[in-house]
């Protein structure tokens, strides 16, 4: 889909720290793992993965959060405490961008969702995939294709 109508724009609940996304999505998702479930307070976090180089911090500056390991970085606003954005260090070139904070929670509609094996019984998603953990590195690309794909046809 080429009209996801960017740049997005959005900011945490205090509004101290801002963010931009000027990339289309390569990805969408919901994540039922029991940390997300706990930094949410919900039944999920959804996220949005965008390219690195398509999304800013326009304002603020936030900090690390959540999980302090060298795998992932959590990044929260350093007064409210909203969770914004998840960085893969072992895939820099990428971000997951919490969809809540964008205004307008575009990209909100997960088309994977993951740690289906920890998720809630009660609860359901429109997730074109589903994963009981984390899909395997190299099924990304074609996870990548699915969507695009998926989003062409949805805009037609």
């Amino acid at each position: 889909m080429s009209d996801w109508n960017l740049p997005w724009e959005g900011a945490c609940r205090c509004g101290r720290v801002k963010l931009k996304v000027s990339a289309p999505p390569l990805l969408t998702m919901a994540c039922h793992c029991i940390g997300c479930q706990r930094m949410t307070a919900s039944a999920f976090s959804l996220s949005v993965m965008v390219a690195a180089a398509g999304f800013e911090v326009t304002a603020g500056e936030p900090v690390i959060g959540g999980l302090h390991g060298d795998d992932v970085h959590h990044y929260f606003c350093p007064h409210c405490m909203s969770w914004l954005y998840t960085r893969p260090q072992a895939a820099d070139w990428l971000v997951n961008v919490r969809s809540t904070m964008l205004d307008g929670a575009p990209g909100s509609e997960p088309f994977m969702e993951t740690y289906t094996s920890e998720k809630l019984a009660w609860v359901t998603t429109p997730a074109q995939r589903s994963y009981p953990k984390f899909p395997e590195f190299d099924e990304y690309a074609s996870l990548t294709q699915a969507f695009a794909e998926y989003h062409a046809k949805s805009a037609t």
